[in-house]
């Protein structure tokens, strides 16, 4: 009571600032005038009026004008003390100018620029907005005059500026009345180092944040904590043996706190104030739970005299705020940095000298909320997984080095003794050439085209299951321990600003049509033409990236064809190579100018449906974006993988597009050699680049641009930032933007790392090394580089799993024909078993070569130099399965071509239905609840019956024993003595 008093004499008067803009007083302080010794904290309460300052105080003169104009400035006082008695300066720690209250919230706003004294406004009371305005001008116009040469249109300009300061200050005016209505207390400062900007500070308290917890049916710990336990006695003797061989892998953080107890949890009532501790009121609600029920009321308090309600979304959709966030705890680095958990995650979490540690996840949970909790903890879970999935690639990968040398159709490729003479790659320009020559190739698939590719690819489909399942079992278990085991989603989603705004409008047009009492709310008719701009613009932009993929395709060929015609040795010696790399760095450059292309359409379109709350603005946004950048990353590497040299036809009878251009065909060895290079490239490319580079790199370009128009070089910028306070340090930091782009590089990587891992068995590998790399990196950004995040609840990851399973799903299939269709798995398989003489490979590519005769080449397609091998060519090779040109049907396609078509479409249909059965039978056998979070859910459930059954019983107890004294103690009789009722109860107890 002591605090709630002192702040109700304390709070900074608005309407006396009011007051004093009436009558045209100076610029006010939240400040009462006086001596030093009679100053107290600025706050506002609707009771109290601001003061005027005198001018002598406010050193009013000529300079005046030409200095930074603002008002209501918390003035610091030379000593001010924090919450526990301690000396707490105004500009170290997260509190109001009386170093007392915390600040839970910052709503951030521009000030008129001080080109002229302004008329003070008056605040809403006798006049109306009108009259206020038509005065404002008034005053305005007549000053203009005083200007001999002053432009119409530049003073109009003006005018219209001035008209939407003074209705943004209104609107600000009559938003914190209701604030200051809901209980809240608020400090205004316009006196910061930042120029132009005012800070609007609020603090709730303690009745507020009751209250508030309440209303959200808030889970606080009670004094009845109780003992976890892991499990049976021999599975808790492997934890602990564990957590001891573990312990240098863990952040040093909750040293204090024993990890066997928890505190039995139960939605905060006021009612029940005796079952919490509430010893330490200040720590009770943590900032993070402060700040998250501040920000509800902020979005349930609304505007009302405008033209429609305006809530805290609206008023920053319009300006009327720039900003709204809560506060840091205090600062990283400096000598008078106080321990907090902002610092204390930067050294255990936020640097890269820990990145060998687990991440402190409940810290994390504490500081920044359960929604980015569970994201740091499925990135943890998820970088886990890939160690072992990375040391099984690296095992394939080895194996296909350890074998090359005993690859027997490598082994004949390499042979110049078998010398196979192949036909040209390329009309008119390209000659015939020697198996023999893409030697090296040959032996480079083979690292990747190996019978272990198979088991990798069976091994990671039951490793995406297994970590779906680890996923699930670790986040109830987080859920548990989070206490949020019983929370839902239905809990109330306030309107977006823009739904409101479109609903407003709808009201105005309906306004006589529509019948009293009727709620008004936007239909699928209204959104009819954003869903068609929706569809047409999602089919335009997929068939962008399609003619985007076939122009790269046009390029490698006309590159392979001018290559040929060259005549530098240089550029001839290795035409394959140099098309493969350029060809894969061009669609990388292109993947990532249209990923920052599509993000930004489908959020317009997103924006154009107009969704009712946030939560389906980000489900629609995510669905949006992620359907644009997958098929963006995909599509060069699906046509590598599936429609590369199926589409070529056969010499004498080639496929050709836009007139001239032959389509190309995959080296002998196959295309997956081709695959594997676009795989690593995108992949590695995408990671380095607009991953990491982007991060890092266009934070420190703002920095230095922002530094290079401040005029200020590193060390005057850092002076400056020791002199400001902490909301001027966090307005400076980078808005947060949500979780959805960390995301979303994350799931297009696990596409990467399951979809075509046949093709590319180091891609776990690449991908375990940028996440060690990401997480430190996104913690980094999370507390030194952006504001602190509302701390929103959450159970799940949301949509996100359901993407992952999708592809989870998907990558079965696609494995499946990359194995069968893309690589020469299947047809070795099918020739060692049903051609091969010996039961041997010897002979294999031999029978993989058909028979052409050049003189069926097309007039004006064969080689422009017939003898560049130096002897005449008559017959010439291809990669096909087709009937030689001597046979009664020559150049169709052999029996031997549909008997591994059967083959193939044979594996596939197993191959997946194996996976699939193995995939669910692990989901079966692996329960979604581990059994010791089910069994201590129970016990939680018995500890609270038995919590509120013996505060019943004790209430009974209580009534019995207050009903037994007033039955002692009942108002006597008028013909009652007072001596009387006494010695019956002596004689009574004398009886008894």
């Amino acid at each position: 009571m002591e605090r709630e008093d002192e702040g109700d004499e304390a709070v900074g008067s608005l309407k006396e600032h009011d007051s004093a803009e009436k009558s045209g007083s100076p610029p006010l302080t939240c400040e009462h005038s006086g001596s030093p010794q009679q100053k107290q904290p600025a706050m506002m309460m609707r009771s109290d009026n601001y003061l005027p300052v005198p001018d002598e105080e406010k050193n009013l003169d000529v300079d005046f004008v030409n200095t930074k104009a603002r008002t209501n400035e918390s003035i610091p006082m030379k000593s001010l003390y924090a919450g526990d008695g301690s000396s707490q300066e105004p500009g170290q720690g997260p509190y109001f100018s009386d170093g007392r209250r915390r600040v839970d919230y910052v709503l951030a706003y521009h000030i008129q620029k001080p080109t002229s004294i302004r008329r003070q406004s008056s605040r809403f009371g006798n006049n109306s907005f009108i009259q206020r305005l038509r005065r404002s001008l008034s005053i305005r116009s007549s000053r203009a005059q005083l200007q001999p040469k002053e432009d119409p249109e530049i003073a109009a300009q003006e005018q219209r500026s001035d008209y939407h300061e003074d209705d943004k200050r209104f609107r600000r005016e009559e938003f914190e009345e209701n604030l200051l209505e809901t209980g809240l207390e608020l400090e205004k400062d316009e006196k910061s180092k930042i120029p132009g900007i005012g800070f609007l500070k609020i603090h709730a308290p303690w009745n507020v944040l009751c209250r508030e917890a309440e209303f959200m049916k808030l889970k606080m710990p009670t004094k009845k904590v109780y003992d976890v336990k892991q499990g049976s006695s021999l599975v808790e003797k492997i934890r602990l043996f564990i957590h001891k061989v573990t312990a240098p892998l863990h952040p040093k953080v909750d040293a204090n706190r024993p990890q066997s107890i928890k505190s039995l949890s139960h939605p905060f009532s006021r009612e029940k104030q005796h079952l919490f501790d509430l010893s330490d009121r200040d720590k009770f609600f943590d900032s993070k739970t402060r700040s998250s029920i501040v920000y509800e009321v902020l979005k349930r308090t609304r505007c009302t005299r405008a033209k429609y309600s305006m809530g805290i979304t609206s008023l920053l959709a319009n300006g009327v705020y720039t900003s709204a966030y809560p506060l840091h705890d205090g600062d990283i680095e400096g000598v008078n940095a106080e321990p907090n958990d902002r610092k204390l995650l930067y050294e255990e979490w936020a640097s890269y000298s820990v990145f060998y540690k687990y991440q402190p996840v409940g810290l994390i949970r504490k500081y920044f909320g359960e929604k980015v909790g569970l994201y740091f903890a499925w990135l943890g879970v998820y970088t886990q997984m890939l160690i072992p999935a990375a040391i099984v690639g690296v095992i394939v990968f080895l194996y296909g080095c350890a074998t090359v040398d005993d690859n027997i159709p490598s082994m004949e490729i390499c042979d110049p003794r078998n010398n196979i003479t192949m036909c040209p790659l390329c009309d008119h320009a390209c000659s015939y050439w020697r198996l023999v020559t893409a030697c090296g190739t040959a032996r480079a698939s083979h690292l990747f085209d190996n019978p272990a590719t198979v088991f990798f690819s069976i091994f990671m489909a039951l490793w995406a299951v297994l970590f779906m399942e680890h996923w699930k079992r670790r986040q109830m278990r987080l859920n548990y321990v989070w206490d949020l085991t019983g929370f839902g989603e239905e809990e109330e989603d306030h309107n977006r600003a823009e739904y409101e705004f479109r609903v407003m409008q709808k009201t105005v047009r309906q306004e006589h049509s529509t019948p009293k009492g009727d709620k008004v709310k936007l239909t699928c008719t209204d959104r009819l033409p954003a869903y068609l701009t929706t569809v047409v613009m999602m089919g335009f932009m997929i068939s962008v990236t399609f003619a985007i993929v076939f122009g790269v395709i046009l390029y490698r060929i006309s590159i392979k064809a001018a290559l040929h015609m060259s005549t530098y040795p240089a550029a001839r010696s290795n035409i394959r190579a140099t098309v493969k790399t350029t060809a894969a760095i061009i669609n990388l450059i292109i993947i990532i100018i249209l990923d920052e292309i599509y993000a930004v359409i489908a959020r317009w379109l997103t924006t154009l449906e107009v969704p009712k709350t946030d939560k389906s603005f980000e489900e629609r946004l995510i669905f949006k974006t992620f359907i644009l950048k997958f098929v963006n990353a995909f599509t060069p590497i699906v046509y590598l993988a599936f429609f590369r040299g199926r589409l070529v036809g056969r010499p004498g009878n080639y496929l050709y597009v836009v007139g001239s251009y032959r389509m190309e065909e995959c080296a002998h060895a196959g295309c997956l050699m081709e695959l594997c290079i676009q795989l690593c490239i995108t992949m590695l490319g995408k990671q380095l680049i607009q991953n990491n580079l982007f991060e890092i790199g266009i934070p420190k370009l703002k920095k230095l641009l922002r530094r290079r128009k401040s005029e200020l070089d590193s060390k005057q910028e850092e002076e400056l930032s020791k002199t400001l306070q902490r909301h001027e340090k966090d307005h400076i930091l980078g808005p947060f933007v949500g979780l959805s782009p960390e995301y979303m590089e994350m799931i297009i990587q696990f596409g990467m790392v399951t979809l075509f891992v046949a093709s590319f068995p180091l891609a776990p590998l690449f991908a375990l090394l940028n996440n060690i790399i990401e997480i430190r990196l996104d913690a980094k950004k999370f507390v030194m580089e952006l504001r602190r995040p509302i701390a929103a609840k959450a159970k799940d990851i949301g949509i996100w799993y359901n993407l992952l399973r999708g592809l989870s799903k998907v990558a079965v299939i696609v494995n499946a024909f990359v194995i069968s269709f893309t690589s020469d798995f299947i047809p070795r398989l099918v020739y060692q078993y049903l051609y091969s003489p010996d039961g041997t490979m010897h002979g294999f590519v031999n029978h993989t070569l058909s028979y052409f005769n050049v003189s069926d080449f097309q007039s004006g397609t064969d080689p422009l130099q017939p003898m560049h091998l130096g002897y005449k060519v008559e017959i010439c090779r291809y990669k096909d399965y087709r009937e030689p040109p001597w046979s009664s049907t020559p150049y169709e396609l052999s029996k031997e071509f549909w008997a591994i078509l059967a083959a193939r479409l044979a594996f596939v249909i197993v191959f997946q239905n194996v996976v699939m059965l193995m995939s669910d039978f692990v989901d079966w056998l692996i329960p979604d609840i581990p059994k010791d979070i089910s069994l201590q859910m129970h016990k939680e459930k018995i500890l609270m019956v038995e919590l509120f059954m013996k505060e019943e019983q004790g209430k009974r107890i209580a009534a019995r024993d207050n009903h037994t004294q007033d039955n002692y103690t009942s108002p006597l009789s008028a013909n009652q003595s007072p001596p009387q009722p006494r010695a019956r109860l002596i004689s009574h107890s004398n009886c008894c």
